[in-house]
């Protein structure tokens, strides 16, 4: 579904992203991990058309999308939750879904079936549809993040740190819906600090570093990989760590 070709791009005269190639196949959920700064957040933006590459290709179903508009890019089937959510706080909860399907221009059946969808995901976005965006938990917030980019009836949704900042009960249900969304057909790529919730819930997963990809192979070898626990878990073990969540393994 998405295949990166020797992706490079520069912030100035400094390589962010060195010839990165991956792909996300159809139905899979991907895990992108590594430290901070290695390049993760950089390279969603870069697929959603909000960064310019230097050097190599994005083709998504086939089609080159290097560089093509944000908007375009939406409109082809790409969904993106960037970090820090950036919902519309005086909107309400239902105005900011229905953002979401803005640039789609889906049919009303379709925008009510995955309206409905979206509150059987998240039920307190249905509880609060008229309440004020801003007036949410981080959370909460984040469901709602989540739910636009899924308005607008996305083939790849991208997520970046979708965890971040949130108590550890809404890290649970997020992560039990992605696995939802996933067994509905809706395929994932994830950048995510909390890498063994990542893992735990993905097929495959790629290791960032520095801007290169060191590491790539099923989540399960990847997780027990030495380069894994070297570069990632020592540092966020502690200080990011949300102990009682487990989630099943996808199989």
């Amino acid at each position: 579904m998405l295949r990166i070709k020797k992706l490079t791009v520069h912030y100035g005269p400094l390589p962010a992203l060195n010839e990165i190639s991956l792909e996300v196949k159809r139905g899979e959920v991907v895990a992108l991990i590594g430290p901070n700064r290695a390049g993760k957040t950089t390279l969603l933006r870069t697929i959603s058309g909000i960064l310019e590459t230097t050097e190599g290709r994005v083709f998504f179903q086939e089609e080159d999308i290097t560089n093509l508009n944000p908007h375009k890019i939406v409109s082809r089937g790409i969904g993106h939750v960037p970090q820090g959510r950036h919902i519309f706080p005086t909107l309400s909860v239902l105005d900011n879904l229905m953002v979401g399907v803005y640039i789609a221009k889906r049919a009303k059946g379709e925008m009510e079936g995955d309206l409905e969808w979206i509150y059987q995901l998240f039920p307190i976005l249905k509880e609060r549809k008229d309440q004020r965006a801003g007036t949410l938990s981080g959370g909460e917030q984040q469901m709602l993040a989540i739910g636009r980019a899924l308005m607008g009836g996305p083939k790849l949704l991208m997520l970046d740190e979708p965890s971040m900042g949130l108590a550890p009960r809404f890290t649970k249900e997020i992560f039990a819906a992605f696995k939802e969304m996933n067994s509905r057909g809706l395929t994932l790529f994830i950048v995510e600090q909390e890498i063994h919730l990542s893992l735990a819930i993905s097929h495959r997963g790629y290791l960032l570093r520095h801007g290169r990809l060191i590491k790539r192979g099923p989540s399960s070898v990847l997780l027990e990989s030495q380069d894994v626990k070297a570069l990632c878990l020592g540092e966020y073990v502690g200080k990011y760590a949300k102990p009682g969540i487990h989630i099943e393994r996808l199989k």
